[in-house]
């Protein structure tokens, strides 16, 4: 069984480990990726889903909170 997975950010493929959160991924893949909603350059804030800064859009789904979703192989994600 793999201990990694691979999904897409902004087109890059990132590698992450099992069990790692879409932000995790997304820090890995750029420290600096725009995930405000609003498109500002910021990075995950409270990590525990109450603030709403991290939102992206996963496999389509617009609006999701990255700090509270784990990586499963194959996930597009759009920072911007």
């Amino acid at each position: 069984m793999s201990q990694s997975v691979t999904i897409t950010v902004d087109g890059k493929p990132v590698e992450a480990p099992v069990g790692a959160t879409v932000a995790a991924a997304i820090l890995q893949a750029d420290a600096n990726s725009r995930i405000s909603v609003r498109g500002e350059p910021r990075q995950p804030l409270c990590g525990m889903g109450i603030c709403y800064e991290c939102r992206v859009e996963i496999d389509g789904r617009p609006h999701q909170r990255s700090c509270q979703i784990l990586c499963e192989q194959g996930m597009q994600v759009v920072t911007g």
